[in-house]
């Protein structure tokens, strides 16, 4: 369902849910997909990003799992591939030449994808390339394609860039990879007014306010833990977490939510406001 336009179903409030880091070939619990599922599908929300890392290995069956959960939500979805999700280092020539084949066979060929609806505009750039090993790069014409795709949004619309590596130290989770050309694609980002970048990789949770250099513009980078697999790390080891982002005209709202496998089910477990930048 991978969709450019859907209506929400609250005029004033708008609502994403962010998951990422799937991995699998690596799920953690055996009902935890289908809990987030469930999860995803009784939010209520307009949109559903996946910000990269749908397989351990980019096996097919790994990217058949992937389709299937994709398939079961009700809603839009907008994602963006991960490290993973290109050939593995013993493919070395698949891995250089169409590292991402597969992905693009079994979940979708755009790696430009957007959403726009009244009030929303959303973006996904591929970070994730054959020659690299975990770190990304995003390259100048993807920069430009950020510039054409906010450059047109309606004005006033909250702004939302999709990547799976960050764009941006944060000092709270120490030494982390960065995608290379990060800073000159945080500044495209300050410069086209984006209010949140959602992205994963470290497989933690955690949200930060950014003011970036030169321009002073505020936005907030939330990259979402391993929201299905056993890869979590530091005291995310054995946590699967996702995100649910309420967006209205004057904040937003993050909303922890955790995997219980007591109860089998997702539960809130940290809530952040932020105002918006107009």
């Amino acid at each position: 369902m991978d969709t450019p336009e859907s209506p929400g179903q609250d005029a004033r409030t708008i609502k994403i849910a962010h998951l990422s880091d799937v991995h699998f070939g690596r799920i953690a619990h055996p009902d935890v997909v289908d809990a987030i599922i469930d999860d995803v599908n009784g939010a209520a929300a307009d949109l559903v990003v996946v910000s990269g890392d749908f397989t351990q290995r980019a096996r097919t069956r790994q990217y058949r799992a992937a389709a299937t959960m994709l398939a079961s939500f009700d809603v839009p979805w907008l994602v963006v591939p991960g490290n993973h999700d290109v050939y593995p280092w013993w493919r070395p020539v698949s891995r250089l030449v169409n590292p991402l084949r597969r992905y693009r066979r079994w979940i979708t060929a755009n790696l430009t994808p957007s959403f726009v609806k009244p009030g929303l505009a959303v973006l996904g750039i591929n970070s994730a390339f054959g020659w690299t090993v975990k770190g990304g790069r995003i390259v100048e014409s993807q920069r430009a394609a950020m510039r054409a795709f906010f450059g047109g949004a309606q004005e006033g619309a909250f702004r939302v860039l999709v990547v799976h590596h960050h764009l941006t130290q944060l000092d709270a989770l120490g030494r982390h990879d960065l995608a290379r050309q990060a800073k000159d694609t945080l500044n495209c980002a300050a410069e086209m007014n984006v209010d949140l970048i959602l992205c994963g990789h470290l497989h933690v949770s955690h949200t930060s306010h950014v003011e970036v250099v030169p321009n002073g513009h505020g936005l907030v980078v939330a990259t979402a833990g391993t929201a299905t697999s056993d890869r979590g790390r530091k005291k995310f080891r054995n946590t699967n977490f996702y995100t649910q982002i309420s967006i209205n005209d004057e904040a937003f709202e993050i909303a922890e939510r955790q995997f219980n496998p007591d109860l089998v089910q997702f539960e809130e477990v940290r809530r952040e406001s932020f105002q918006r930048c107009r």
